[in-house]
Parts: C-alpha cells; sequence; structure tokens
C-alpha cells in the first residue's frame, strides 16, 4: 500500500537570513502596506495630545526664523545676500528640518519599538523607512509656508525673484536628504543598543551639525580653509541647490550635488550592514 503524501504549498516562508549581509527587497516590498500605516500612525501620534496639534509643524519654523533674524541677521550682522533674512532662513530650515526629522527619528528606532519587534515579525527596516515617509508630511507643511512667505514678497514687497529650472531638482534633493537621515540614523540606532550614550548625543549632534551647514549665512562669505569644511558636510550642497532653485544666488555645482549624492549611498550601505547585523541579537541586547 503506497503512503501518501499531502502536498504543502505556502504563500510566505519566514525563515532565518541565508548570510549576514544578506537583504531581501522583495520582502521589504510585500510590506509596503505595513510601512504606509506605520507612517499614518507617526503623523497622527506626534502632536496627538496637544492643544496646537499639527500647527506646530509651522510654529515650529516661525519661530526658529524669528530667533535667526534677531540673533544672526540684527545682533551679528551676517549677511544674507540680496535674498531677504525671512526668505533665506526659512528655506534653509523647510529642507534641514526634513533631514533632522528622519534622522532623530530613526536614530531611536530599535529603543521605541523593542515592544513590537518582541512579539510579532516584519522586517524591521519598515519602521525607519516608515519615519522618513511620515517626514514628508511635515516638510509638505513648511514648503506651503514657506511658498506662501515667498508669494507674500512677490506680491506686497515687490521683491524680484527668478524662479529658475532647478525646481525640477527638489524631489531629488529631498531624496538626498531623506537618504542621509535614513543611514545616519539607522546607524545611531543600531549602536545605541551597545552604547546607550549615543542616544543623548543626537540632539546635540544635530544642533552642532547645523552650524556647519549654510543655513544661517550662505556659502559666498565663507573662504579658504573653511569653506572645504563646510563642503565636506554632504547636507550644504543640498541646502544651496534649493535655494539656488528660488533664488538667482548660491553655489551651485553638479560635483557637490555628486559628492552629497555618493555620500548618501555609502551611509545607506554602511546603515543597512549594521542594522543587519544588529538586528539578529536586539531582543537579547535590549
Amino acid at each position: 500500500m503506497k503512503e501518501h503524501k499531502d502536498t504543502e504549498h505556502w504563500d510566505i516562508i519566514i525563515s532565518a537570513k541565508k548570510g549576514k549581509n544578506s537583504f531581501n527587497f522583495a520582502e521589504l516590498w510585500r510590506y509596503r502596506d505595513l510601512i504606509l500605516q506605520f507612517a499614518k500612525r507617526d503623523i497622527a501620534t506626534v502632536y496627538n495630545q496637544t492643544i496646537l496639534g499639527p500647527l506646530w509643524f509651522l510654529i515650529q519654523p516661525l519661530l526658529t526664523t524669528v530667533l535667526f533674524i534677531v540673533v544672526f541677521g540684527s545682533i551679528a550682522k551676517i549677511p544674507t545676500g540680496n535674498i531677504p533674512g525671512t526668505l533665506f532662513y526659512l528655506s534653509g530650515l523647510t529642507i534641514w528640518n526634513y533631514f533632522t526629522a528622519c534622522f532623530t527619528a530613526t536614530a531611536s528606532t530599535f529603543l521605541t519599538n523593542s515592544a513590537i519587534f518582541g512579539k510579532v515579525y516584519f522586517p524591521r527596516l519598515v519602521t525607519p523607512i516608515s519615519k522618513v515617509i511620515s517626514g514628508l508630511f511635515i516638510f509638505g507643511a513648511q514648503f506651503i509656508l514657506f511658498i506662501g512667505f515667498l508669494i507674500y514678497y512677490i506680491t506686497v514687497k515687490g521683491i524680484t525673484i527668478h524662479i529658475t529650472p532647478y525646481l525640477l531638482l527638489i524631489p531629488y534633493l529631498l531624496l538626498v536628504m531623506g537618504g542621509l537621515g535614513l543611514g545616519a540614523g539607522i546607524i545611531i540606532s543600531s549602536l545605541t543598543i551597545r552604547y546607550r550614550d549615543l542616544s543623548f548625543l543626537v540632539s546635540f549632534g544635530v544642533q552642532l551639525i547645523m552650524y556647519v551647514t549654510p543655513i544661517i549665512y550662505p556659502l559666498s562669505i565663507i573662504k579658504g580653509k573653511m569653506r572645504m569644511l563646510i563642503l565636506a558636510n554632504p547636507m550644504s550642497a543640498v541646502i544651496e541647490d534649493f535655494r539656488y532653485a528660488f533664488f538667482p544666488e548660491g553655489a551651485f555645482h553638479w560635483l557637490y550635488l555628486a559628492y552629497s549624492s555618493l555620500f548618501m549611498i555609502a551611509a545607506l550601505l554602511i546603515g543597512f550592514l549594521i542594522f543587519n547585523k544588529t538586528e539578529r541579537n536586539f531582543i537579547d541586547s535590549v
């Protein structure tokens, strides 16, 4: 009598990774709905129990811009060229805040999601990627604010602004900023599992990096070795290119943008490698 064997078919098979540096991006794509759900959750819960709610997305850059105008514009007398101070600072903060939102959120991925990671399986990269997507909502709100001030200065103040074709580069600049924030964030997130002190340095580090990024000053006034130091910061080219898309001033150069792009790719590769290695023993380390 022949033994009957049932053939089983599984839609998804969860198994251990074959190599230390293996990635399953197809699996990550299958969880795209979960990524969007996490992104919606992040947007809804950030200011869930605040009085002003999402208005904080606009209040924060406004207050920072006013502070910069008083401190760096009126007191320190740092020139902003032919660009009004409000537009100069707001343009830099708009895209810089997207980077900081991506970086600070992904830098605490393991610690803030430890309870979920220990209960259910899903690709761990889902959580940091969702932070990058939810950050686009914040950027969109602040970008609209910037455009509103831009229209005001054109129609009421009567200033002349030459809108350039480089506006088409804005989606790519967002990709670079998001990639830099994601790469640097998951590196820090992976290292904080063993070195918890790094979590206290994230906010301080972001503020420190901001001062070597042309947000409160134009790159054109920086000369010599200090200029090379600032250009070594991959965010500098993105900030300058973003301004150059709206104003006929800036230090736009394809070589600088290429450097920022290569830096982003390197940060993502290193971040994925470290993240991939850390998540194997994450539950035992937390």
